[in-house]
């Protein structure tokens, strides 16, 4: 099967979360990436093309959404790996042009460019993912799976924290650091810092595994270093329908911490924890029981962190496979949708717009209790 012709928007030279996706797109062989608006400056966009060996190179995104979908050889989904508020500008004109979308997150910069979105997405034949990419990995799968099987029984707690410490200096201390310039910056990043940047990978993990609602929260947001404009660090209360309690802690000021990523579920027959800096062990134990590690191949390994597994247990897997287990569960997807047939678990799997939309509200809801002193706010 010929890979699908994928196009790329942002994530030229000098960018970080561009060469992931690349990474990611390569891995299981699903795509071939054939053109590119890679710089909104022209010389930066031909020159990072040239780079990639990208044989179609444009200076902007709506030159590249319109030359596409007029070629019988036009890339049929597009990636785009821009700052947060050049999301929507590009996912809507790609969207209506018929053409699939794959966002990083979040999904935009803010709630009115949100609701935009998923109007468009509405509208549109083409589908669209958002890569939150920690809902990929194996053994993330496999404690939803635990969850979903009853378990863990009636859940009461859930803990989540994202905690790092690359934000703990003044940005102008930082040196040329394009990633800590825009993601500090209230006109490209949106109303939340660290609950925008890392909270929503953290709200949306604890929702993945668990398949909790919150109701409401209670956020307390601040910005520890001096003259920041947006959070760098942020405390969450969350509540649950259904009765159960959580805290999401999410910081960019904590030094000694480089990607802490931790999440703890617990229920009334038993508990788990997973790590993201220990991504293939998932700790489980039955209520009165002692603890079992469960690897990601080992003899308890479900089904569900199989599908996602490409090596034999004790040869790690992390970030970079999370990444391309989206992309390879959009890939399965597009194809069926191309068929006419109907969407493959895999690809089901893969966050869309409603994660979008729901990580927008949180990071909104947030704000606003915030400033009202912590009170109580639906998300």
């Amino acid at each position: 099967m010929k890979p699908i012709r994928l196009g790329m928007v942002g994530g030229g030279q000098g960018a970080f979360i561009g060469e992931v996706h690349r990474f990611a797109s390569r891995l299981d062989g699903h795509y071939d990436l054939v053109a590119g608006a890679l710089s909104a400056s022209p010389d930066k966009a031909k020159a990072s093309a040239e780079a990639l060996n990208i044989e179609r190179a444009y200076t902007s995104y709506e030159e590249m959404a319109k030359a596409e979908a007029a070629r019988p050889d036009g890339i049929e989904a597009v990636a785009i790996v821009t700052p947060n508020h050049v999301h929507a500008g590009p996912a809507i004109a790609f969207l209506e042009a018929g053409i699939h979308v794959i966002c990083d997150k979040p999904l935009t910069a803010t709630l009115d460019e949100a609701e935009a979105l998923q109007a468009a997405v509405k509208r549109s034949k083409a589908l669209f993912f958002l890569t939150h990419n920690y809902t990929g990995y194996p053994m993330v799968r496999q404690a939803r799976e635990l969850v979903e099987s009853g378990a863990l029984g009636k859940l009461r707690l859930v803990q989540v924290e994202y905690v790092q410490d690359w934000l703990t200096d003044p940005v102008e201390r930082s040196g040329d650091n394009k990633q800590a310039e825009w993601r500090t910056d209230p006109a490209r990043s949106g109303a939340g810092g660290s609950v925008g940047d890392i909270g929503t990978h953290a709200y949306n993990l604890a929702g993945f595994v668990s398949g909790l609602t919150v109701e409401r929260l209670a956020a307390d947001l601040d910005a520890f270093v001096e003259g920041r404009a947006l959070d760098d660090n942020a405390h969450v209360l969350l509540r649950y329908q259904g009765g159960a309690k959580g805290m999401l802690w999410c910081s960019q000021v904590a030094p000694g911490n480089e990607n802490g990523l931790k999440l703890r579920v617990f229920g009334d027959k038993g508990g788990l924890v997973w790590a993201q800096e220990d991504p293939n062990r998932l700790w489980f134990t039955p209520h009165g029981e002692a603890t079992r590690l469960i690897t990601r191949r080992g003899a308890a390994a479900s089904a569900a962190a199989d599908a996602v597994s490409r090596i034999p247990g004790g040869h790690p897997e992390g970030y970079l496979e999370g990444f391309a287990n989206l992309y390879t569960g959009a890939a399965l997807g597009i194809r069926a949708h191309q068929a006419g047939e109907p969407m493959p678990e895999l690809a089901r799997l893969v966050p869309g717009i409603e994660a979008g939309m729901a990580g927008m509200r949180f990071v909104g809801a947030c704000v606003e209790s915030s400033r009202r002193d912590a009170a109580w706010v639906s998300p």
